[in-house]
């Protein structure tokens, strides 16, 4: 999977492990990731999480005959981090045929949780062209 162009490289995110039951991300909090006042930005961790789910949804389809979307996804940020590195656990909750459910709790080096997460994704077939 080419990584490179993506919100995942500007971002600074790195695959650390990608198996079907467990995706592990880290991210950089640095001067891509942080809100205005100098905090690791919200949206950041929800990007992290929804890539986390998404990759482990597609570690569980065959890409050949279908896309994997994000659906929904909430989060609760219960930390604030000012740099460092943070690290996103994906786990399912939910594996079906055409959609999984997955969370994600984002750990700080000490591994105190930073964000929880929720993400619903979807597999679509991709469609043929006759």
């Amino acid at each position: 999977m080419d990584l490179s162009n993506t919100l995942i490289h500007a971002l600074g995110m790195e695959v650390v492990e990608a198996k079907a039951d467990v995706v592990r991300m880290t991210m950089p909090v640095d001067e891509r990731t942080k809100q205005p006042m100098g905090f690791l930005h919200g949206g950041a961790s929800i990007a992290l999480a929804e890539s986390a789910a998404s990759i482990g949804t597609a570690l569980n389809v065959d890409l050949i005959t279908h896309n994997v979307f994000g659906i929904e996804i909430n989060a609760n940020h219960l930390k604030s981090k000012r740099d460092g590195i943070v690290t996103a656990t994906a786990l399912p909750l939910h594996k079906g045929r055409t959609t999984m459910v997955w969370e994600i709790k984002i750990t700080d080096e000490q591994d105190a949780l930073i964000c929880i997460s929720r993400c619903t994704t979807g597999m679509i077939e991709k469609k043929t062209k006759e």
